[in-house]
């Protein structure tokens, strides 16, 4: 008997213990898919109830599906598939659906915005073409996962070509209006290209992409770009069809910062490879002459509508911006893009007279990876003038719309940039400023990455007790008292003594450990703490001055949680 129990007891262990791992591994998978969402703009489903991954066809044909989307999504089951497709929130959906279902399904997920692009994977192609027709967004029915993967490409490339971020800006708008991404963008390229990387970002770069990649031949394009990156150009990187443009393309949509300062180093190469292209290829006497060059994507109904109401205003490519000086090649994306029925196909037109402006572009057809275009690549965050908006002959959903390169006179955008720069630490440089600006996105875990960085790297005491004051900020800001304490305390003890006794630094700190105290509940440390940044505020500072008023209402504040409303009104 005690045997019997003894072995349903081993094989209940092992039932729980294969049940765990198998939930723990479904839980890495799903993190894995999670972090491959927030790293590129496209994922592809593939909705089939035949596929079995134990089948030697389905293991090959999702080798060929990953070269071209390494976020691949399988499901044999109709529901699952669309409850998947409801919880994306910020990418575009390639689907592949075989033909047993794709006339159940296709009704109920052709309207989602989600959904970019559908195939038909079948065995009868003439009668899947006839029901298919009804559905714009379906763009093939193939019987040969050769002919899908083609055509699946395209599709991918021309979901990157929409994916890329975009800012408007009506000349009437006050800075607190503005898109963010507008904003960061600008002044994260500025940070970052006063940055000295160094071999070492490179290094932590790879690691983090060996980290998050789970795909075999995208861990191989990882491997070439550590092996080779600078036998390489960065522009040659730039075009590479691997994940290098589409882990930017997506940072920079979505204002992911973490991958954004990762990426740094790449960033402030490509800038800089700009840079002197243009300087060689535009300091001559070709350089004042006027050219047009056009680029061709799809617009979201929004955000066509609010460039239409932005005619006269500014636009941003908050990325590095493709263009070809072929109208026709770039005439094909508007058109692919405006039968979807989702997006407005535009064509940009775009005028560029090189003498006007110091926004750096350069031709690369002969430097890129692929020799196809006549590409002309424009630096991050080139701003625009818009121009006329027209529809193309006949087609609602297609559009002209011509742009002209801001100069370096421009009004609108010098006082634009200049009000920007006041409001994000000017006086500041490099990591610093990086780190204060961090701060300000409310992106506290990567600004504490950074100043534990600079910590290690301090030389001084001064610089020390700057980097704890950040770093009680940012504990304090993510609710983590008893450590911004911690920093704070650090922080004034080093002033205390390399400052003089009124130093207004002191009462800051002093100002900084009471505002903890009151959020941890002890309002007599608090009441304390306040007293003496008033006490060494009135010793430095003229009696009318916004730094001692402050401490005054926060001496207050710390009688009215006391319960002390005569004290507190003394104070107010």
């Amino acid at each position: 008997m005690g045997n019997l129990i003894s072995a349903a007891a081993t094989t209940f262990s092992y039932a729980k213990t294969t049940e765990l791992t198998s939930d723990l591994s479904k839980s890495a998978a799903a993190n894995r898919r999670m972090d491959m969402q927030r790293m590129q703009n496209v994922l592809l489903i593939w909705l089939d109830s035949n596929i079995n991954d134990n089948h030697a066809d389905c293991n090959n044909t999702m080798q060929q599906l990953t070269r071209i989307v390494n976020n691949v999504n399988t499901f044999t089951d109709s529901e699952e598939c669309v409850e998947f497709i409801q919880t994306i929130t910020d990418n575009k959906a390639c689907m592949i659906i075989s033909g047993s279902l794709g006339q159940h399904i296709v009704p109920h997920v052709h309207n989602m915005s989600q959904v970019d692009t559908i195939f038909i994977f079948c065995k009868n192609q003439e009668w899947h073409k006839q029901w298919a027709k009804e559905w714009p967004k379906i763009k093939g029915v193939f019987t040969d996962i050769t002919s899908v993967c083609e055509a699946l490409k395209q599709a991918a490339h021309q979901c990157e070509q929409n994916a890329i971020p975009i800012s408007f800006m009506a000349s009437n708008k006050k800075l607190d209006q503005l898109d963010p991404s507008f904003m960061y963008t600008q002044i994260l390229k500025e940070i970052l290209l006063t940055i000295n990387f160094e071999d070492k970002h490179i290094k932590e770069f790879i690691i983090y992409c060996r980290e998050k990649f789970a795909d075999e031949n995208e861990l191989k394009n990882v491997d070439e770009l550590q092996i080779t990156y600078k036998s390489k150009i960065p522009i040659w990187w730039y075009t590479w069809d691997a994940f290098l443009y589409r882990m930017l393309n997506k940072a920079l949509r979505s204002m992911n910062v973490d991958v954004i300062v990762r990426m740094g180093f790449f960033i402030n190469d490509l800038q800089r490879d700009i840079q002197r292209l243009h300087s060689e290829q535009f300091n001559n006497d070709q350089s004042g002459k006027t050219f047009t060059v056009y680029r061709g994507q799809g617009l979201s109904k929004e955000d066509f509508t609010e460039m239409t109401n932005t005619k006269g205003g500014l636009l941003s490519f908050n990325n590095f911006l493709s263009t070809s000086r072929n109208r026709n090649v770039s005439l094909k994306f508007a058109q692919q893009a405006a039968t979807n029925p989702d997006l407005v196909g535009i064509l940009f037109v775009i005028s560029i007279t090189p003498t006007h402006s110091t926004a750096p572009f350069a031709s690369v057809t002969d430097l890129s990876c692929f020799r196809t275009e006549d590409e002309v690549l424009f630096s991050m965050h080139t701003i625009f003038r818009i121009g006329d908006i027209k529809l193309i002959g006949r087609n609602s959903h297609l559009y002209k719309v011509n742009l002209t390169l801001t100069s370096d006179s421009d009004q609108d955008l010098r006082n634009l940039t200049q009000r920007i720069r006041q409001e994000t630490f000017p006086d500041e440089e490099g990591w610093y400023r990086l780190g204060l600006l961090l701060i300000k996105m409310g992106q506290f875990t990567k600004a504490q990455e950074i100043y534990q960085v600079l910590l290690y790297q301090a030389k001084n005491e001064s610089d020390k007790a700057s980097i704890y004051h950040q770093l009680g900020l940012i504990k304090y800001n993510q609710g983590e008292y008893q450590e911004a304490l911690i920093f704070n305390k650090k922080s004034l003890a080093i002033e205390q003594q390399s400052l003089p006794f009124d130093h207004p630094d002191l009462a800051s700190s002093c100002n900084n450990i009471g505002n903890v105290y009151e959020s941890m509940g002890e309002y007599q440390k608090a009441l304390s703490s306040h007293e003496k940044a008033r006490v060494i505020r009135q010793q430095s500072l003229p009696s009318n001055h916004p730094d001692l008023a402050s401490s005054y209402g926060n001496i207050g504040n710390a009688y009215v949680k006391m319960g002390d409303y005569p004290k507190a009104l003394s104070y107010y």
